[in-house]
């Protein structure tokens, strides 16, 4: 898998109604998520920047996904909560890894049964 990170920014008081929408996600978006090879999603926030993590299984399975039907429905309900740049385009800026460490206890988290996921406290 290759990792591939972007930050985004909302409008102000964008924060919750982008909760909302995350927390009832549609089974037809996450299923053509993963048709286009998207592996994991992990969003975090520091309002108003959106920091989004994934894993892809190949370079091109974000431009794959959003080009889909799907995803253009998605925009329709997200895109006004979204700052967007000069061009017209959501202000997102793709992240460099810059160092990357995964030990035993990564495996071991990932073998442990009833993982779940959602926002967490720290």
């Amino acid at each position: 898998m290759k990792r591939r990170a972007f930050t985004m920014r909302l409008k102000p008081g964008g924060l919750a109604e982008y909760r909302r929408h995350h927390d009832s996600i549609w089974p037809e978006l996450v299923a053509e998520i993963e048709r286009q090879g998207i592996a994991q999603i992990t969003i975090f926030e520091n309002d108003p920047v959106l920091f989004l993590y994934s894993e892809i299984r190949d370079e091109e399975a974000w431009d794959r996904l959003w080009h889909s039907e799907i995803h253009d429905r998605w925009g329709e309900i997200m895109n006004p909560l979204m700052e967007f740049n000069d061009e017209g385009i959501v202000d997102s800026t793709e992240v460099r890894e810059v160092f990357h460490l995964e030990t035993g206890a990564a495996a071991q988290e990932r073998a442990a049964p009833g993982r779940a996921s959602g926002g967490s406290d720290g």
